[in-house]
């Protein structure tokens, strides 16, 4: 998507108008589900939504974690949207620490900019932005 990268006073704002098609979607989901179900149901109905709004993704994304060419463990990212953003699904209203560091590690073994973190809680959807400063 050209011209989805722009600059606003503050700093960069990475990839406006796929964010906010990602955000829309993780929005219908919560509102046509609400917040107490599994994360696996969260999961299944944004793949349908994603799909229905017409983005690219990858579900379970595999990554492997190399040291001298060898496979010491692997990451399952929940989705790669558009080759370019991460999206990773909780339940609940707080996003714990680790779930920040994890979502980091993942940008960085993939050489990306963004990840989207989306809690889904009894009344809201909570959407945090994880950027790659590297």
């Amino acid at each position: 998507m050209e011209g989805d990268l722009y600059f606003e006073r503050n700093g960069k704002y990475l990839y406006p108008n796929l964010s906010y098609k990602i955000n829309g979607v993780l929005f219908d989901v919560h509102n046509q589900m609400g917040g107490n179900h599994h994360e696996k149901y969260f999961q299944r109905a944004v793949a349908i939504a994603l799909r229905d709004a017409g983005l690219s993704f990858k579900e379970q994304f595999y990554i492997p974690i190399k040291v001298n060419n060898q496979i010491v463990g692997k990451y399952f990212l929940d989705f790669l949207i558009e080759d370019r953003v991460i999206l990773e699904l909780k339940r609940g209203r707080y996003i714990p620490r680790n779930i920040y560091n994890q979502t980091t590690q993942y940008l960085e073994s993939l050489n990306l900019k963004l990840a989207i973190v989306a809690c889904f809680a009894t009344d809201a959807v909570i959407i945090k932005r994880i950027v790659n400063e590297k």
